[in-house]
């Protein structure tokens, strides 16, 4: 309590900050062993794709937040944008009212969707957003008198968020977490194309894949099976992007055996692969359902959504006798985000940032390929749009990846002494920077990174 009366009275230290954030804060995916030792970086100011610490170091930010800064970072006109909002109406109860942010948001998102995707619920974020999805798939099923086609279909490494639902449909390193899952969900194997193995082309792989649904569906029974959820490139899995094809031929085995399909476009939706959503323009796929977040607002504001079919929405209008949907937050719609969104779609639209992205995005992956032929310990690179991974040779002697613990948490060390931040996982670094990154800022980004692996290349063969 003594910190706290400080804080509230004196400019605080430095040392403070430190312990404050060490005593009181718990970050998301800390460890018991370490929660309250360790010192995250402290960012204090950003502009464009840099972020400056606390002790004024500059770095380009390689994840872009965590997947979301679309627009770049000090936007004056977005932080007007919210400030009007903020005086004007900050807040509206969407139990019973509306407010005009929300009314054109939704109006702009369904022109934005492929098909049919008219109707969209607001949420949080994208762990709600995957939640009302999901409780979307058990409302419908029980108005069509069907309370057993429930279960859920998900792929191991993907990441759909942190909720209850969300986290059960997660596949990423998901029996480590020590929470309880449902028991209504059942995994696909991997499906990354550089785990298939040796002599297995593309083609035969993504048959494989595909069988891999078909033999659970016959398995389990088409129903018992309620959906389908899957990333158009698993993102924090590691930057996988399936086989061609993968997408269209399951979506056709979903709808073969009345499962439905939802797209969990978090990460991919809003300019990441050049388009507003991947679904359609990328892989050609028109889903019952898609889930947005992240970059929907640049990230300058939280803010989720749902978007549903009409053929979705129809058949839960159709059984005699109204239900209620009971799903919905406090914050749902919340006129302050809608209007950063609103604000953030008006800034990609006049800058031509979708454009952009499909300009700078070959260069982008030409200079990540590059480093995968260029360094020996450099398993895979992989990616699209302005999304990449390198993963490390899977090979290497256990000792050296004993030594230096992991190679993503390495590589990202050695970056960031030459200010380039990356995202670690496990033996592999993923990024993303803001869509706004220059040809020249991408050429700075993938310099750095070369010079890390050469440093990491000299350690790992010594």
């Amino acid at each position: 309590m003594t910190d706290l009366m400080e804080a509230r009275s004196n400019t605080p230290t430095d040392a403070d900050l430190t312990r404050w954030d060490r005593d009181h804060h718990l970050h998301p995916w800390a460890s018991t062993d370490s929660w309250r030792k360790d010192d995250y970086m402290r960012i204090n100011t950003a502009d464009g794709i840099y972020l400056w610490d606390s002790t004024g170091k500059k770095f380009i930010d390689g994840p872009g937040g965590m997947w979301c800064v679309q627009i770049g970072y000090g936007r004056k006109d977005m932080a007007d944008a919210i400030a009007k909002q903020v005086v004007e109406m900050p807040y509206a109860s969407p139990w019973s009212s509306t407010s005009e942010p929300a009314a054109v948001l939704a109006r702009r998102i369904a022109e934005m969707t492929p098909g049919d995707l008219n109707t969209v619920f607001f949420t949080t974020g994208g762990s709600t957003a995957v939640d009302t999805a999901l409780r979307t798939v058990q409302f419908y099923n029980n108005r069509l008198g069907r309370p057993d086609k429930k279960l859920i279909i998900a792929r191991e490494k993907g990441y759909h968020g942190s909720t209850y639902l969300a986290s059960s449909v997660t596949g990423k390193e998901r029996f480590n977490t020590k929470f309880d899952k449902s028991d209504l969900v059942r995994f696909l194997p991997d499906v990354n194309p550089y785990g298939r193995p040796e002599g297995v082309s593309l083609e035969d792989w993504c048959d494989q894949k595909v069988a891999d649904l078909e033999t659970l569906i016959a398995e389990e029974g088409a129903e018992n099976i309620g959906c389908f959820i899957a990333e158009p490139i698993l993102c924090s899995g590691g930057v996988i992007v399936p086989p061609p094809g993968y997408h269209q031929r399951t979506l056709e085995v979903c709808r073969a055996n009345d499962i439905l399909y939802i797209s969990d476009e978090v990460v991919t939706g809003f300019g990441r692969l050049g388009h507003w959503f991947a679904s359609q323009e990328v892989f050609g796929i028109e889903p019952d359902m898609i889930t947005c977040a992240k970059g929907l607002t640049s990230g300058y504001l939280p803010l989720g959504a749902c978007i549903v079919s009409d053929a979705l929405m129809t058949a839960m209008e159709e059984p005699e006798g109204a239900e209620v949907f009971y799903n919905g937050f406090t914050y749902s719609g919340h006129p302050v985000s809608c209007a950063a969104a609103l604000k953030n779609i008006e800034i990609m639209e006049d800058e031509d940032i979708l454009g952009h992205v499909q300009r700078v995005a070959p260069h982008f992956q030409d200079r990540l390929r590059a480093i995968g032929e260029r360094f020996d310990i450099v398993g895979d690179v992989r990616g699209m749009g302005l999304l990449g991974c390198i993963e490390c040779r899977l090979d290497l002697p256990r000792k050296s990846l004993e030594a230096d613990l992991k190679f993503g948490a390495r590589l990202d060390a050695v970056c960031e002494e030459m200010g380039l931040m990356l995202r670690p996982f496990g033996n592999m670094a993923v990024f993303s920077p803001p869509l706004i990154i220059s040809k020249e800022e991408t050429d700075r980004m993938f310099d750095i990174m070369e010079a890390g692996l050469e440093k990491l290349s000299a350690e790992y063969d010594g």
